[in-house]
């Protein structure tokens, strides 16, 4: 169980994941959703015909602090408190894949033991359980860089188990949010002392595309970097004594954060550095840091490679870095869970229960084990119902070039909607991708995202590798840009998801369909769902919010007929 934010239930059978849903994803939940009552998790096994007491092992993600952190929720509506590890390893807990701590919790009249591991260790364990290397018994380094915690490296052996090999610099995750407080449309006369909005991170990755790197910005970064966090200054020096990571609300980590900003500001804005050319800089500062450090590292760790490389922690949904690390050539492959941030982190907490008994083997899983569709409440009277075939929406989607809501099956695991909760549109029009933002309340410089025909991907994106799940930067190759103008963001990349036939029959079936009649083996796709919410759970939430006028669930077409 994963109790704070991005809160989630995870349930592993041997090596199968059954299932893991998000908070988030049930009944129209708020993004970044917490477990607010025990209760709730009853139901949800139910839902997947399990029982509590068909539990063996109970484990709960660990939270802030260096010994333990303290969980308050409710337990059919009473108050309780948890216990759970502290946000990384310490010295008090120094063994990352160990239980630090143990314990019992409520549930509806009950008290079912568990035990709890550091944060942290959760991020590892999803990431290398999921990955290909694991599959293939191959040991890999894991990279982990989340919210409230320093960049850290690790090495996963399957046999040997797990490497704690340290920091790369002294930098939490949260840094990126953080530089939308100093600069761009997100700018904060008065900061505070924590990163209370989770989504500026992600809109801040595409509106750098809006700006240029300048040197001079990037000499600017680098200096008051050593001086704020790495120089032998009584400050700096007092902030890597005082600050470790341990998580951003145990510890006093963000005001030295606003410091450096504000100094990078002050300079910045004198030599007459723009807004989008600043935020731009401090992107690339990050990138350039992340990969000099963690070469550096690897090297000294284990010497030349190329190795693999699990990235995992909220920093792993930046598809840039992603990218930068994939083309780093100390590294043969870099694999990124679809559910790289916290969303992950009930898996990771299942995944080291069972590591006690078994190590960190390979889990089976696919990335639709989220909530099934709920029952559809009855639909508003100006909606009609009439059957309507895969082939038939690629159809409409070539003919009508509207949107369409697409709920299929379960949901995905993860932040991105991969064809299970998703908007489906024709990308051949620069106006969908304005249409698209302008239907979901986002920002016009947001890009849209492609789905493509694995087979067709290396002709039209570069470098068009097999990506089933978004997280990985691909630059659009020039004689497409004209043909699918909607999915092309403002620097010429996308982001992009390959769609094979065993990734995804319905959504293989629907493009390829689609490739037949336009020529065009792409569309759109973003997430279907109210601003600031996790998927739509059934198809009534989507004609209740009415602002696209098809919707198809499971073989039939929902139309509005009023338009």
């Amino acid at each position: 169980m994963k109790l704070t934010h991005d809160g989630a239930v995870a349930l592993l059978d041997d090596d199968r994941l059954v299932f893991s849903v998000e908070m988030e994803k049930l009944g129209n939940g708020l993004r970044y959703s917490t477990v607010a009552d025990f209760s709730l998790i009853p139901g949800i096994l139910a839902d997947f015909g399990y029982k509590p007491e068909d539990v063996d092992e109970w484990v709960i993600d660990g939270w802030d602090g260096d010994v333990s952190g303290t969980v308050a929720l409710l337990d059919q509506g009473r108050p309780t408190e948890v216990v759970v590890g502290p946000y990384r390893e310490s010295q008090a807990c120094p063994a990352l894949d160990r239980p630090s701590v143990s314990g019992t919790f409520p549930m509806d009249g009950e008290s079912y033991p568990y035990t709890s591991y550091p944060h942290a260790a959760g991020h590892v364990a999803s990431a290398y359980v999921s990955s290909p290397f694991a599959q293939r018994g191959e040991s890999s380094f894991v990279l982990v860089w989340d919210g409230g915690l320093f960049p850290r490296l690790y090495w996963v052996d399957p046999d040997d188990g797990v490497e704690n090999l340290g920091e790369l610099f002294p930098l939490l995750g949260h840094a990126y949010a953080i530089a939308g407080h100093h600069f761009g449309p997100f700018r904060r006369d008065v900061q505070s002392n924590t990163v209370d909005d989770l989504s500026i991170a992600g809109k801040l990755m595409a509106y750098i595309a809006l700006g240029q790197v300048d040197k001079g910005a990037l000499a600017i970064l680098r200096e008051e970097f050593h001086r704020v966090f790495e120089s032998d200054e009584p400050a700096a020096v007092e902030y890597r004594a005082t600050v470790g990571g341990y998580g951003s609300l145990f510890e006093r980590s963000v005001p030295p954060v606003h410091e450096f900003f504000s100094a990078v500001r002050a300079r910045v804005v004198a030599d007459g550095v723009g807004e989008e050319d600043a935020l731009a800089s401090v992107h690339a500062f990050f990138e350039g840091l992340l990969v000099e450090r963690i070469t550096a590292k690897v090297r000294a760790a284990k010497g030349d490679g190329p190795w693999n490389l699990c990235f995992a922690g909220g920093c792993a949904l930046n598809i840039k870095w992603n990218s930068a690390l994939r083309e780093a050539p100390d590294f043969r492959d870099v694999w990124v869970p679809p559910f790289p941030n916290d969303s992950g982190s009930a898996i990771g907490a299942a995944a080291l229960g069972r590591a006690q008994h078994a190590g960190l083997t390979p889990m089976a899983w696919n990335p639709r084990l989220g909530p099934a569709l709920s029952p559809s409440p009855e639909l508003p009277a100006n909606w009609s119902t009439a059957p309507c075939t895969p082939e038939e929406l690629a159809r409409i989607l070539h003919e009508y070039g509207a949107p369409v809501v697409v709920l299929h099956g379960r949901a995905e695991l993860g932040p991105r909607a991969l064809g299970g909760r998703s908007i489906l549109a024709a990308p051949v029009t620069a106006s969908m991708k304005d249409d698209l933002n302008r239907v979901k309340d986002r920002e016009p410089y947001r890009p849209i995202a492609p789905i493509c025909l694995e087979g067709e991907a290396p002709a039209i994106f570069s470098p068009g590798t097999p990506d089933p799940h978004m997280l990985f930067d691909h630059e659009v190759r020039a004689d497409w840009r004209e043909r699918i103008p909607a999915v092309i963001h403002l620097d010429g990349t996308a982001r992009l998801q390959t769609v094979g036939p065993e990734d995804d029959s319905l959504l293989f079936t629907v493009l390829s369909a689609y490739h037949r009649l336009s020529g065009v083996p792409v569309l759109c796709n973003t997430s279907a769902n109210l601003n600031g919410h996790g998927f739509f759970p059934d198809v009534a939430s989507a004609a209740q919010w009415g602002r696209v006028s098809r919707i198809w669930s499971e073989g039939t077409l929902y139309q509005r007929t009023d338009g």
